[in-house]
């Protein structure tokens, strides 16, 4: 799946339908596939990729950074069909006043609830594919694998 095409999901998703659900103080909405693949079209997305529409907007990335909880998918069992239409919850709406600041930046809030182990996936999320080029380049994981194991044995001489 392309990881960049998934991006573009959550983005219309969050502009279109996401943010002026939340401007208008509705606690529920819904997004329906065949809707969102056809905002996706005019920006060249390929229509036939509903099954990565799909699963974009069913990721724990794109209900934590919006606060929401899905409620209910409608839809065949597979739940990748453009018939499909997700009803979400506002979570928990981040009251500004509790946010505080944390060493790199980011904005905490002691009512988030969010775990270690969630907080440190959401800024490793930041940095995936980082290497991913310099990595290729090498022959993929196998040949950077090699390299760095090159260099201990180099060392160890």
């Amino acid at each position: 799946m392309n990881q960049g095409l998934s991006n573009q999901v959550r983005a219309v998703a969050k502009a279109k339908y996401v943010e002026p659900a939340l401007r208008s103080g509705k606690k529920e909405f819904s997004i329906h596939v065949r809707e969102i693949r056809e905002d996706l079209a005019t920006q060249g997305f390929p229509i036939s990729h509903v099954p990565q529409i799909c699963s974009a907007l069913r990721t724990s990335r794109f209900l934590r950074e919006n606060s929401l909880e899905i409620e209910s998918i409608e839809g065949p069992p597979s739940k990748t069909s453009p018939t499909v239409v997700f009803h979400y919850r506002v979570a928990n709406p981040r009251p500004e006043s509790s946010a505080r600041t944390t060493f790199s930046g980011a904005v905490q809030t002691e009512e988030s609830g969010e775990t270690p182990d969630q907080w440190a996936l959401r800024v490793t999320d930041k940095i995936r594919g980082l290497l991913k080029n310099e990595i290729a380049e090498m022959g993929g994981a196998d040949g950077f694998i090699r390299w760095v194991r090159s260099d201990d044995e180099d060392e160890a001489a």
